[in-house]
């Protein structure tokens, strides 16, 4: 944690008073008006998206991506009927782990008939690898985005209604991935697996919901369900806003549940993602980020913590465990018109106009690929601590 003696702060940002504290760097000449930077918004994503659909047609066609000489296969079972607002999406991911390559396959195929959904698309794809912690690995999360980008573009996927559920291994897998990636789910179901180093920090503004056997004791997967309940009622004593949860320990059952388990969708199906919340609880896990929810980092680093949240026009920064970072702000979080006060330790770091400019559009469109989570503008942050 940065410690407050002989503090300095040197903010650059986009457009500012000038101070001892804050020194002026210009950013983009032109100011978008509001209805300018929708527009721009707009027309950049379907650009976007017609890109993805004629260059990644072959990997929908074929069910398969390759991305640095991985690859993950999937399979695509539809649902009801697709609504107005476009399709629910249930990452499902399959147990195994660490065996055989036949043994794996032989478990997403029977996994592929676990679920089935009253409405939405189940997409149920295949581990990369046949390790133990198949669901764990950094290209989990690349392939992830890819998924979600494609689905978007292809399937009319409604980016706020996307959700992830898996099973032992795939349990494991939602553990980790669900807080790390929380920005891009609506909420999460853990079914019967470890959590290994994971940490639900970053579960603030995603639903989670833990299911397990009262007797499933392998890698005490038991025990450790009620710890983390225990932490996630915590969280949510502290922060009664945050951390909606739903755990579930099923009498006299063990690693399988028979079929109880999936009573978890419909409680997931109630959530809605709000792409952009007032407070934002971001825990790096060994597996990082550049980017969550209207924070983004250029370096990231292990095991950070950065809290931040909006009150009207002012937003705080709660604790920080790193010195540089980018606030991304839109007209859904504050009003881009008027002043932008930033704060840190009762300090206040920055009061001015911060110009909406293409060029923050068209990185957040290229990031995601998710046309509900695109910003504005952004104050860049850089506190340097002289002691």
């Amino acid at each position: 944690m940065i410690k407050n003696i002989g503090l300095s702060l040197i903010i650059f940002l986009s457009s500012c008073d000038n101070s001892k504290k804050v020194k002026h760097q210009k950013i983009n000449n032109h100011r978008l008006s509001k209805i300018e930077a929708i527009k721009i918004k707009e027309e950049l994503y379907k650009k976007y998206s017609d890109e993805i659909v004629v260059n990644r047609l072959h990997e929908m066609e074929n069910y398969v991506i390759q991305i640095n000489g991985r690859e993950i296969r999937f399979d695509l079972k539809f649902f009801g009927i697709k609504p107005e607002t476009g399709w629910e999406l249930f990452f499902s991911l399959h147990g195994g782990g660490g065996v055989l390559n036949s043994v794996n396959e032989n478990s997403w195929n029977r996994h592929k008939t676990l679920y089935n959904l009253k409405n939405g698309i189940l997409l149920t794809p295949r581990s990369p690898t046949n390790t133990w912690n198949m669901w764990h690995q950094e290209h989990i999360d690349i392939f992830f985005n890819r998924l979600i980008q494609n689905m978007i573009a292809f399937h009319d996927v409604n980016p706020n209604k996307i959700y992830i559920l898996g099973y032992s291994a795939g349990g494991d897998g939602v553990y980790q991935i669900a807080p790390r990636m929380a920005d891009r789910f609506a909420a999460a179901a853990m079914m019967a697996g470890h959590p290994n180093d994971a940490s639900p920090l970053g579960l603030r503004n995603t639903g989670f919901t833990i299911h397990m056997g009262e007797n499933d004791s392998a890698y005490n997967r038991n025990k450790i369900a009620l710890e983390w309940k225990n932490k996630l009622q915590e969280l949510r004593e502290n922060d009664p806003s945050g951390y909606h949860h739903l755990v579930k320990i099923y009498k006299n059952k063990g690693h399988w549940m028979g079929g109880l388990d999936t009573s978890a969708i419909s409680w997931i199906s109630k959530f809605t993602r709000n792409p952009f919340p007032k407070k934002v609880v971001w825990k790096q896990d060994d597996i990082t980020q550049e980017r969550f929810y209207w924070l983004k980092v250029i370096e990231p680093s292990k095991k950070s913590l950065l809290i931040a949240n909006i009150t009207n026009q002012t937003i705080i920064i709660e604790k920080t465990s790193i010195s540089n970072f980018i606030i991304r702000v839109n007209d859904y979080l504050l009003d881009m018109d008027r002043n932008i006060i930033v704060k840190y330790m009762g300090v206040e770091i920055f009061n001015s106009i911060v110009f909406r400019n293409r060029n923050t559009i068209e990185e957040s469109i290229d990031e995601y690929g998710d046309p509900k989570s695109v910003y504005f503008g952004e104050i860049p942050i850089s506190l340097n601590i002289l002691e």
